[in-house]
């Protein structure tokens, strides 16, 4: 997902390329639900890492990343941000979104219809799987894996066999809503980074409904952001109920804490 166009979702006055300095309020537009943050912790994230997938389990910070000869599955260590563990893949594979799943880490590739299934202990490749055009984003409930494409649509896949079963279309204010990027599944909803903008899409996953944005700009600071590209990667701590956000090649991830909408959000 390097060269794509934002779609009119993201050309509102919040939309901000990966170059540009971010607005460091919500706006007020629609009658959508538009949610603020704090940052009540801050932690160290390697800036060579082009995050795709992000997911906190059981103390760790597993994270996947993408270009090619640059893609990884990690275990990494929140408070340093040290690497623990590695697994590189082939250099000709764009690494995208990943999940866990029992004991293994499921993830995806950009445009190699195929993905990956590792051990979650050793990161040891274990198999193949595939599906058909663009992989970008993962994320589980109990009993499904949802899997985004860069459209409006959201697949849910059979976690026993990896294959799909349906597929979510996701809208705002009855608008489609596409570059749904990195999923995360955090009490009942599922919250999708929206490529190329510092948001994140709350959704509905029975309806497909767009609950509310919640609006990140302003994370990094202006000399931080040099170097830096897009918002991307969302991991929820569910038994501390924390929150972890960061972006590709940022050179810090944030815990956040949600606040309650104060404004409504453009559509």
């Amino acid at each position: 997902m390097r060269t794509l166009l934002a779609s009119v979702f993201l050309i509102s006055a919040c939309a901000c390329s990966p170059s540009s300095a971010p607005a460091t309020t919500a706006p007020a537009v629609s009658s959508m639900p538009a949610y603020s943050y704090e940052v009540v912790a801050t932690y160290p994230h390697d800036p060579k890492a082009f995050t795709q997938g992000l997911q906190f389990a059981d103390g760790i910070l597993y994270e996947t990343t993408g270009q090619e000869g640059e893609s990884w599955v990690r275990k990494v260590d929140l408070a340093s941000g040290a690497v623990q563990l590695q697994h590189d893949l082939a250099d000709e594979i764009f690494g995208e979104g990943m999940v866990i799943w029992g004991d293994e880490i499921v993830t995806i590739t950009w445009r190699s219809q195929k993905g990956f299934v590792f051990d979650k202990a050793t990161l040891a490749p274990k198999r193949e799987w595939t599906y058909a055009g663009e992989g970008w984003g993962l994320t589980a409930d109990d009993t499904r894996i949802f899997m985004s494409d860069g459209t409006s649509q959201i697949r849910i896949i059979d976690p026993s066999t990896l294959q799909e079963i349906s597929r979510i279309d996701v809208k705002m204010n009855g608008k489609p809503v596409d570059q749904l990027n990195e999923l995360e599944y955090i009490k009942g909803e599922i919250w999708a980074n929206v490529f190329q903008s510092d948001r994140i899409a709350r959704i509905d996953p029975a309806t497909g409904e767009v609950k509310g944005i919640i609006y990140l700009g302003g994370l990094l600071k202006p000399d931080e952001r040099r170097g830096a590209d897009v918002l991307n990667g969302i991991a929820y701590d569910k038994a501390g109920d924390r929150i972890f956000v960061t972006g590709k090649y940022w050179p810090k991830l944030f815990e956040i804490r949600v606040k309650d909408p104060t404004a409504p959000a453009s559509p």
